[in-house]
């Protein structure tokens, strides 16, 4: 890849149930992103816009694994994990390498994705982190229903989740509710918070309000999150159905790690000026 200072910063647009993210290929250089360049490509208006920006990085090793992935917020600062952004990598990867299985490492760790026929996706998200030192949170409290009005249930998944299980998942005003709870003094990293509603046998509708983000149409880390919880804590099996505003996925929490299962999209591949990035400090 030229340096952007010369050419622009090549990029690719993509989707996940409307979970859209920007994506930057850096196989073969330095990692040309910043938190503050992170920040104006995220927004609408004056940039491009994404829920999270990915950047596609070589791998430590090349023998055991087919790329790194970093992952930045709409406000810059950084997740360990991202799934659906990682299932629309993966699959971008795939058609490129004519593979159907990858090997992908990320700070969350080392991760599994496959083809999973007809158009999508999976990817193993790793077993979920569910002591209270991992997760991480600020004290030691049952992980489970923690001592929080509604009794939420705290999962890690490489990064923090609430899940909150309703009855009517429509019915709760995220845009009011998810801050809320994001900075809430017993996640000290903040935390994605989910609306969950069991409208089904292994079937969960759920509304997601993105750490660093905001409201957002779709999010795998947190479809697994809260599909973790709902068995946990008996309301379903390990296998579900995850009904959420951009559309569906299907999470099994197996013996190896939380699979996950959905469709993605390249929607275009663009530039950023040069004159973008040096405004972009």
């Amino acid at each position: 890849m030229r340096t952007p200072e010369h050419s622009g910063l090549p990029f690719m647009k993509m989707q996940g149930l409307g979970n859209d993210f920007v994506v930057v290929d850096a196989r073969a250089g330095a990692n040309p992103v910043t938190p503050a360049l992170a920040r104006a490509v995220a927004d609408r208006h004056f940039g491009v816009g994404f829920d999270q920006l990915a950047v596609i990085a070589a791998p430590a090793d090349p023998a055991q694994a087919d790329a790194h992935l970093i992952f930045y917020n709409a406000d810059g600062s950084t997740s360990a994990a991202c799934g659906n952004a990682t299932r629309c990598i993966a699959r971008f990867l795939m058609n490129e390498s004519g593979r159907d299985t990858l090997i992908l490492t990320t700070d969350r760790g080392t991760l599994t994705a496959a083809d999973a026929g007809d158009g999508l996706t999976s990817v193993n998200m790793g077993p979920p982190q569910l002591d209270w030192r991992d997760i991480p949170l600020a004290e030691e409290v049952d992980t489970l229903e923690l001592p929080i009005e509604g009794a939420p249930t705290a999962t890690g998944m490489g990064n923090p989740h609430c899940t909150f299980f309703v009855e009517d998942a429509e019915r709760v005003t995220l845009e009011e509710f998810g801050p809320l709870y994001e900075h809430h003094p017993l996640y000290p990293e903040r935390t994605n918070v989910q609306i969950a509603q069991i409208v089904g046998p292994d079937h969960i509708r759920m509304r997601v309000w993105e750490r660093g983000v905001g409201v957002t149409l779709a999010s795998g880390s947190s479809s697994c999150a809260t599909a973790v919880a709902a068995a946990r804590r008996g309301l379903t099996g390990r296998k579900v159905r995850i009904d959420l505003d951009g559309g569906t996925l299907w999470i099994d929490w197996r013996e190896d790690g939380v699979w996950m299962t959905g469709p993605t999209a390249h929607v275009f591949t663009g530039t950023l000026t040069p004159e973008f990035l040096e405004r972009a400090v």
